[in-house]
């Protein structure tokens, strides 16, 4: 079920590009380093400029084909986790939010927030700026809000930028109520710094929450999980997208990212107050924990 991992790299482009079909261009400032450093692309140990490359070419690959391999390769549970998740956030509850979905590639957190918010709560004014690193993912966002009623309306945007360094002029501090980001997070260069990034733009008292793939909680769950992501995912994305080893990656990550209580504390020294390190406080696991939503308030 790891295909399904939203793509949205955390990369550091080096000039400033202007994203055709309604995207707004986002400049970003590479980051020197006196020393090299590394991080995981998978099971491998890369350069950290290294795997900006590496995971901008997997999601390049994965845009054309990527509702299509959700569905696939999960049997539409992607669908029902994105939809708890959203639904347990309640956006439009307390009025009209704004909102930031960050690594929203093709839009459907954004629009599962402002169908909610329409919905549930008969707001309308719930506006969200999706951003997204890699200008393919963000193009079928834009294909797909053209069919909906919140196209070419202030309720929606589409910007290609970094979660890792968003750009002041266009995300300033304290400028948001709902800090969204899923299935992403993981395939980032440096989670802290999207961490930190999610803090400043947050207004005080707005949530920060995560969707992603993360432990499972029972051995024998978790035995047959191993068994279908390493050899069923792959499988597909051969068949399906012609890739296998953008699948396999995706697979890879998920196993290098941190277990529930590590990720939890790393929300915390980013400023968030989260509950207690149990489920259902700082963290809900979904199916066993092969999903889980973390939640964080800024203080």
């Amino acid at each position: 079920m790891q295909a399904f991992v939203r793509p949205h790299l955390c990369r550091t482009p080096a000039t400033p590009r202007r994203v055709t079909s309604g995207l707004r261009s986002l400049s970003t400032q590479r980051q020197s380093t006196s020393e090299p450093r590394t991080a995981s692309f998978g099971f491998q140990t890369v350069p950290e400029e290294a795997k900006e490359g590496m995971v901008r070419d997997v999601f390049d690959s994965v845009a054309a084909k990527y509702d299509l391999m959700n569905d696939a390769s999960s049997l539409g549970v992607h669908r029902l986790w994105k939809d708890e998740f959203v639904a347990s956030l309640r956006p439009g509850r307390r009025g009209p939010q704004k909102c930031i979905d960050v690594a929203g590639g093709t839009g459907d957190i954004a629009l599962r927030i402002l169908d909610f918010a329409r919905e549930k709560y008969a707001c309308r004014d719930t506006t969200v700026d999706v951003v997204d690193i890699n200008s393919q993912m963000l193009k079928e966002g834009v294909k797909r809000f053209k069919k909906t009623m919140y196209h070419n309306t202030p309720q929606i945007s589409f910007t290609e930028g970094n979660a890792q360094q968003l750009s002041p002029e266009q995300f300033p501090d304290n400028a948001y109520d709902l800090y969204t980001i899923a299935f992403g997070i993981r395939n980032c260069t440096s989670i802290p710094s999207v961490l930190r990034e999610a803090h400043r733009v947050l207004r005080p008292g707005g949530t920060f929450a995560c969707l992603e793939f993360s432990r499972v909680d029972n051995p024998i769950l978790s035995t047959l999980y191993d068994q279908y992501s390493f050899t069923v995912i792959p499988l597909l994305g051969t068949i399906l997208a012609g890739d296998r080893g953008s699948y396999q990656y995706l697979v890879e990550s998920i196993r290098k990212f941190p277990p529930q209580a590590d990720f939890a504390q790393m929300i915390r020294d980013a400023g968030f107050k989260t509950g207690k390190d149990v489920d259902g406080a700082a963290w809900v696991n979904l199916w066993g924990g092969i999903a889980c939503v973390h939640t964080g308030v800024k203080v």
